[in-house]
């Protein structure tokens, strides 16, 4: 089992760092949807050889929510907003990636350094949610697309679900549920966002909105 953790979590790690590097905003949504899709395998490999019915519903629950609904709800958005490119991020494409790997070396460090108060099946697991969170903050923050942050807070919320994933055998399901159906929300009520922004000013640039006067 730990050989296809493993694997999962560098495919997840590539995911992050094709997001900060393409400028395609279909792209984006893409492997956005790839990375909830593998992040919702995970659970079904953290336990022993027996996976509960509750571990397969959160899996289940998670790949469709984060794999399909989402994506769906954000291509919705891209074309009603008919953008298709990132074309001036604050960061530069280039350096953006440069940026990533120095977050992936750092956060590789500092998972070796913290204290955990249980045992990961993979000793990755922790610089992997660390690094997930950390591109999605640099996606808010980097980006000027209203739609390009949303990825960047999903990318972040991303990141805190696969730090939860180590609880995964002991929180409630109702729980998890709730929390999935939190971001569920937060997508819609931003999708919705992105329409009236682009409807009302032609464009869905967040920091030109800070320009807005009376």
């Amino acid at each position: 089992m730990l050989f296809w953790i493993d694997t999962l979590i560098v495919l997840v790690i590539l995911t992050n760092l094709n997001l900060v590097s393409s400028s395609r905003l279909k792209v984006c949504i893409r492997v956005v949807a790839v990375q909830g899709m593998l992040l919702g395998l995970i659970p079904l490999l953290m336990g022993d050889m027996h996976v509960s019915l509750r571990i397969m519903l959160l899996s289940g629950l998670t790949m469709v929510i984060k794999g399909m609904v989402f994506p769906w709800l954000l291509s919705r958005a891209l074309r009603s907003a008919n953008i298709h490119r990132e074309m001036e991020p604050l960061v530069d494409y280039t350096t953006s990636m440069l940026i990533a790997v120095g977050l992936l070396a750092v956060v590789i460090w500092i998972g070796k350094q913290l204290p955990l108060p249980v045992a990961f099946q993979s000793p990755m697991i922790a610089p992997l949610s660390l690094f997930t969170i950390m591109i999605g903050l640099f996606m808010i923050v980097s980006r000027r697309k209203a739609l390009s942050q949303v990825l960047g807070y999903l990318v972040m919320e991303n990141g805190i679900y696969a730090f939860g994933l180590v609880f995964a055998q002991n929180e409630p399901l109702l729980v998890e549920i709730g929390t999935l159906l939190d971001v569920f929300m937060a997508v819609f009520i931003m999708g919705i966002t992105i329409f009236h922004i682009n409807r009302e000013f032609d464009h869905i640039d967040a920091d030109r909105l800070s320009a807005l006067r009376d």
